[in-house]
């Protein structure tokens, strides 16, 4: 596509650049939408007419985050920012109008003139406004809008709806109800089972073709996703509202739904769903444990400490919470037996490590891993009011993971610099254990530990948080034999 138009990457990427105060616009599409492709062309002439706006053009049904933050339901779509804010927005195929919004937020081309016959009875072509015109016409709206649905397939369409009737209620969820591969599948299951409810479920970490389509066909991009006589109700959060509110048993009564079938279990799908027997647990452990979960915002129960994780699981997860900037509190299992196996029991979740937020259970390294690849986690942490750790804080703990600590280029087996490889080769032919953070995996860190140590260059080794130096300072310790005992005073 022509013109000076961009692709959204991330949310991130345009919250950054909507705080400049620049003019903003925003194209929301989908590829199976005529409209939006014909649209698309009129979007791209009027960034050329426009040059000092930044025009960009985001996927809607790719990008659900920023979809969701604009409110997108319909697609031609258009957002307008400027000074920092949302200026105006646009529905729908109307070219006039949209040459004219633009004008407001970047300026006409011509003082005193509206956009339209210059940036499109000029820019665009008269093949085009009419075949956006004819659009319009055939969709019966001015407007000429389409919902954001997805083009599948018949057959998937079929098939997805077969699912979704397969039950009365119907549970679309990671895992099955005996085993949860999340926290929220989890806590819904736990509610359906108070509701005393027979249900069917689909473990949708099973088959990617139905996990990807589900979210298109209810335009819902997350899981679980709960089902009542063929209607969506929601995810998680929704359920406990229902749930917490009184409504999801009356949504069960309306609907007919039998909610006195205490203990039966229902066959459904590739999965069941049932009633949840007692944990067995005395009220004292139980009491301790859930004391444990609640100590922070976020806990982790790990093997070993954050500093040392005794198994690579463990570790995986302490390196994406460091990732995402995210301040936690960690129990070592491995440090008390009856926690370890205890934990087990009350979270119905029988590995490690186990992550909570606020008191919920998201799941171990696979899922967390799952969730920080597709931004889940990101958001479940805004949305429970997580807060960032400062870079301050981050850099702090991140010196003190280890006695030794060296921040280089790559990884001690895999150096990406020969001044990093030196300092590797130095520290191991002295025998000395140390940490190590790859600087080129995270931006923030390496430009955030210059001003902080106050050293420009890189690899820095610390011992117990105190900087020693870079390449050259560490060769001349070697070369005096003062390494080794210069990390061990």
């Amino acid at each position: 596509m022509g013109g000076s138009v961009k692709d959204v990457q991330s949310k991130a990427e345009l919250d950054n650049l909507i705080r400049t105060g620049a003019p903003v616009i925003l194209h929301f599409w989908a590829s199976w939408c005529d409209a939006s492709k014909h649209m698309d062309q009129v979007f791209s002439h009027l960034s050329t007419d426009f040059p000092h706006a930044n025009f960009f053009r985001v996927e809607a049904e790719e990008q659900p985050e920023i979809s969701e933050a604009y409110s997108v339901s319909a697609v031609p779509y258009f957002v307008f920012c400027k000074d920092g804010k949302t200026f105006d927005k646009l529905e729908g195929a109307d070219p006039s109008s949209l040459a004219n919004k633009v004008a407001r937020v970047a300026g006409s081309i011509n003082p005193g003139d509206a956009a339209s016959p210059a940036s499109l009875g000029l820019a665009a072509g008269p093949t085009v406004l009419e075949t956006v015109k004819e659009m319009a016409r055939e969709n019966g709206s001015p407007k000429g809008t389409s919902k954001v649905q997805p083009g599948l397939r018949d057959t998937l369409k079929k098939r997805l709806q077969q699912l979704i009737d397969s039950q009365p209620v119907m549970l679309f969820m990671k895992g099955s109800p005996e085993e949860p591969r999340c926290g929220f599948s989890k806590k819904v299951v736990e509610i359906l089972n108070k509701e005393k409810v027979e249900f069917g479920s689909f473990d949708i970490l099973s088959d990617n073709e139905v996990r990807e389509g589900l979210k298109k066909f209810s335009n819902w991009p997350t899981y679980p996703q709960l089902y009542c006589k063929g209607e969506l109700l929601g995810g998680c959060d929704i359920v406990i509202a229902m749930h917490e509110s009184g409504e999801l048993k009356d949504v069960f009564k309306d609907h007919g739904i039998d909610t006195n079938t205490e203990g039966k279990v229902t066959e459904s799908g590739n999965s069941k769903g049932g009633i949840s027997e007692s944990t067995g647990l005395s009220t004292m452990l139980t009491s301790r444990l859930e004391s444990l979960i609640n100590s922070s915002p976020v806990m982790l129960f790990m093997k070993g400490k954050p500093d040392e994780p005794k198994c690579g699981f463990s570790r995986k997860v302490v390196e994406i919470l460091q990732q995402e900037n995210v301040p936690f509190q960690s129990f070592d299992i491995l440090a008390d037996e009856e926690v370890r196996q205890g934990l087990k029991v009350h979270s119905n979740w029988s590995s490690y490590p186990q992550l909570y937020i606020k008191g919920e259970l998201i799941g171990g390294s696979d899922i967390v891993l799952e969730m920080q690849k597709s931004g889940e986690l990101k958001k479940v942490l805004h949305e429970k009011g997580v807060p960032e750790a400062s870079i301050e804080d981050r850099l702090k703990k991140l010196i003190a993971s280890s006695p030794v600590m060296l921040f280089m280029k790559g990884t001690p087996d895999a150096p990406r610099c020969g001044f990093s490889s030196k300092v590797v080769d130095a520290l191991r032919a002295e025998g000395v254990s140390f940490g190590s953070f790859d600087i080129l995996t995270d931006e923030e860190v390496r430009q955030g530990l210059k001003v902080f140590s106050n050293w420009p260059t890189f690899p820095q080794l610390y011992y117990k948080g105190e900087l020693i130096g870079g390449c050259d300072i560490v060769m001349e310790l070697r070369n005096n034999g003062e390494l080794k005992s210069s990390l061990s005073e």
